[in-house]
């Protein structure tokens, strides 16, 4: 973790990661919004891979990071959710 600004955001490096990568950036910010949070979920990084990292990355690290990043919120969310509609009864 390089930056944490609670509630509002936190940062993050991943030092290793397989396959290789240099990951640059994470970045989670949380903005209140009607009926809970927005939370956007960014990352900068690149296969470790002379001459086809970047178009393997693209191609396909990225949509697995997204549908990954995706499924994790989502989860999150289910999850709140049910604790919230337990605790109001």
């Amino acid at each position: 973790m390089t930056h944490y600004d609670a509630p509002h955001a936190t940062e993050y490096v991943v030092e290793r990661s397989l396959p290789p990568s240099r990951h640059e950036l994470g970045r989670m910010t949380f903005t209140e919004v009607d009926g809970g949070t927005e939370v956007r979920w960014i990352t900068r990084a690149e296969m470790r891979l002379p001459l086809l990292g970047a178009p393997l990355t693209r191609l396909l690290v990225r949509p697995i990071l997204t549908h990954t990043f995706h499924n994790i919120l989502n989860a999150a969310d289910e999850a709140l959710t049910r604790h919230a509609t337990r605790h109001q009864a």
